[in-house]
This record gives C-alpha cells, sequence and structure tokens, in this order.
C-alpha cells in the first residue's frame, strides 16, 4: 500500500537531460506517490564513450529540480565499460542505499521474456559456450547474443539490451530488488522524429546538424548544454596512441587492434575517420568508441576490475537528507571519496581531460567536493 515507501533507484546518462527522462520520473511519481527517487548518475563521459553535453554538476542540479531525492556518482572507470558491468556496478552502489526498486526504461516492455533471457545468460552454459562459438566466426557480441538465444523476439533494442544487464545484476546481488519497466515511447534508432519525445541520440544527432532542440528537453536543461571541441578531444586521443608505449595494457585493447590504431592513427582527421578504418564485423561502433574513450583516459586493464571504493553523493532534496541520515550508521562503505584510491584518481584526471575539451571548471568541482542541496540551488 501507499503507507510504506519505496526506495526506487534509476539509472540514467542524462546526455542530454531532455522529454522523456522527465516522463520517466512522472510516472514514477504518478505510481509511487510515497517514495524516495535514488539516482546514479555517469559523469564525463556516457557508457558509449561519447563526451557528456552537461556537466556532472548541471546533470545533479537538473535532476534534484525535476524531484530525484539523492543523486550518487557512476565513477568513469565503471561507467564507460560494457552494459554488463555499466548495469552491475550501478545496481551495487543502489543496493548499498537500500533501494526495493528499479525502474528502467524498455522498448518491449515485457519483464518475462527480459527475466527469461537474463536467466539464460547466467545460468546456461550451453549457451555461454554457443555464444563463444560464434565469436570466434568474427561476428560482434550483440549479434552472437542473439544467435545463441535462438528467440524469435527482436531485443536488440538498447533500453531492452541494458534491461537484460540489470536483471543480471539484480539476480546476483539481491535478487529481492524489484524490476519495473516504462514503457519507452520512442526508439533510438529514430534520428529524424519532430514529437516532444525523442532519443538522446536523436538530439545530439539534431544539435550535429545545428538543428533547434528547444521542442525536446526542458529550457533549465537547454541552458546548460555545452559544445565540445571535437578537434581537441582528437588531437589529445591521438597523442595517447602515438605516445603511450603499453596500449594493449588498456582496457579493451584487445586482439592486437593497438597495431591498427598505431598504422590509421596519422592518416585520419578524426574519431570517425579513424573507426571506419580500424572497424571490422567483429567490433560495433560503440565498442570501438568505448576503446578510444579508455584510451583518451588511459584505463588500464587491472584498474578497471578494482572493486568499489567508495560512493559519492553528489546531492540530495531535503527529504533525500532526512532517509539519508536514516540509513548512514548501516553503509559500510565510505561516502567520502578516497584521495588514494584508483577510482578517485580517473574521476579527477577525467574532469581535467573534461575541461581542456569542453571549457568548463569541472575540476574546481570536483575537487570542492561538496554535494548540492536541493534548497541551496532553488535560492540561487
Amino acid at each position: 500500500g501507499s503507507d510504506t515507501m519505496s526506495i526506487i533507484g534509476i539509472i540514467c546518462e542524462y546526455n542530454p537531460f531532455h522529454n522523456g527522462h522527465l516522463y520517466h520520473l512522472n510516472k514514477i511519481k504518478e505510481q509511487f506517490s510515497n517514495s524516495i527517487i535514488i539516482l546514479i548518475i555517469n559523469g564525463y563521459f556516457s557508457q558509449r564513450g561519447e563526451i557528456s553535453l552537461l556537466t556532472k554538476e548541471s546533470k545533479t542540479q537538473i535532476a534534484l529540480n525535476y524531484g530525484v531525492d539523492i543523486v550518487l556518482e557512476l565513477p568513469v572507470m565503471y561507467g564507460t565499460q560494457s552494459s554488463d558491468t555499466f548495469a552491475y556496478k550501478s545496481i551495487e552502489i543502489l543496493n548499498y542505499f537500500k533501494v526495493d526498486k528499479i525502474v528502467f526504461g524498455s522498448e518491449s516492455n515485457n519483464l518475462d521474456l527480459l527475466n527469461k533471457i537474463a536467466d539464460i545468460q547466467l545460468n546456461n552454459k550451453e549457451y555461454q559456450k554457443k555464444v563463444q562459438e560464434l565469436l570466434k566466426t568474427g561476428i560482434n557480441y550483440p549479434t552472437a547474443l542473439a544467435k545463441a538465444l535462438n528467440i524469435s523476439e527482436n531485443i536488440n533494442n538498447p533500453n531492452d539490451l541494458l534491461g537484460i544487464s540489470y536483471l543480471k545484476a539484480i539476480k546476483t546481488i539481491n535478487h529481492n530488488i524489484q524490476p519495473i519497466t516504462i514503457k519507452r515511447t520512442n526508439s533510438y534508432h529514430d534520428l529524424t522524429s519532430n514529437s516532444q519525445i525523442v532519443s538522446a541520440s536523436n538530439i545530439r544527432q539534431k544539435i550535429n546538424n545545428k538543428q533547434n532542440i528547444s521542442n525536446y528537453l526542458p529550457n533549465i536543461s537547454h541552458q546548460k548544454i555545452i559544445t565540445p571541441n571535437y578537434q581537441t578531444l582528437f588531437n589529445l586521443l591521438k597523442y595517447q596512441i602515438i605516445t603511450n608505449k603499453n596500449l594493449s595494457k588498456i582496457l579493451t585493447v584487445d586482439e592486437g587492434i593497438e597495431n591498427r590504431l598505431l598504422k590509421y592513427i596519422n592518416q585520419v582527421n578524426n574519431i570517425n575517420e579513424l573507426i571506419s578504418k580500424i572497424k571490422t564485423k567483429r567490433y560495433t561502433y560503440n565498442k570501438l568508441n568505448r576503446m578510444l574513450t579508455h584510451i583518451l583516459l588511459s584505463i588500464s586493464k587491472t584498474d578497471a576490475q578494482l572493486p568499489l571504493a567508495y560512493i559519492k553523493i553528489l546531492g540530495f532534496s531535503l527529504k533525500g537528507q532526512e532517509y539519508l541520515n536514516q540509513i548512514k550508521k548501516d553503509i559500510v562503505i565510505s561516502l567520502k571519496p578516497l584521495p588514494d584510491s584508483k577510482q578517485y584518481h580517473y574521476e579527477i584526471t577525467t574532469s581535467i581531460i573534461y575541461d581542456l575539451i569542453t571549457s568548463q571548471n569541472s575540476y574546481q568541482y570536483e575537487l570542492q567536493n561538496k554535494p548540492i542541496i536541493l534548497n541551496d540551488f532553488h535560492s540561487k
């Protein structure tokens, strides 16, 4: 009943925050009027390896402004990894804050089907063997997954695939967490739609084409969008590729692809050209883009395996603060950044690299390490 409070976890990137995100939040508040909404957010780079069009600080302010109670940081070393790691770390962090529900968008909105696939992926050794065999034929991972599952329904949609990763994480970390889907009202693949709710990738495409995007996102979000300098991004990446003598130690630089990088880096002028030169059937565009981000940020394979060192609280409402005070004593991990940890090192260096590309002041924001409190924000 509505007398017990729901503690709801959501996992988002807000790149940028748009009307679809607002719809998602309003739906949750409608369904669970008595709830604490805890958001975990990716900061300066997205899970697909793209630079964020909103700073971590802006995302936090916007989320609080639209009714999120607590905003938590997803560290960049996990947030730029494949969907399984991204999902696992997000839910691991939310679980520390005692969430009892995870709400996520889904194209199919078919939780039974997603659960069935999650179970097969977790427990079925035959399936796992088949995926490995298919990968050896040179196809990419998403295609191999679909083939090995041998199911007729199309689950090749980004939110559904992420949803399966969330379900696997829930089953592994705390199976008492209840997953809830909200139907995605628009397609990620539809890059031309002009309805009020379009995907973040559609909005990014419109920005690239210099189209007006004001209809697709709240004004507070629109005002805070920044323009990265992609030439600077490419130059920094090129510098890393040419000078890093241990490219093969970088996360997802596998199977000798560093040789292809070194072969082509001086023949190309931007990231898309580089990707088209090194791309083969085996690699999706996203996977290569993510790999280039790992090179840019120098994330090593060994560091990427490290356990969570601390959880940073980016912001809260007064209601969120009250809840935090209730549960704080039960949280067995540091809620303060640990300056000696690799996790902190990557957060800080990423903010510096982000600032070089965007001319923001994120490094100072990271050093101040002050959670944003909703009241402060309203009085500004």
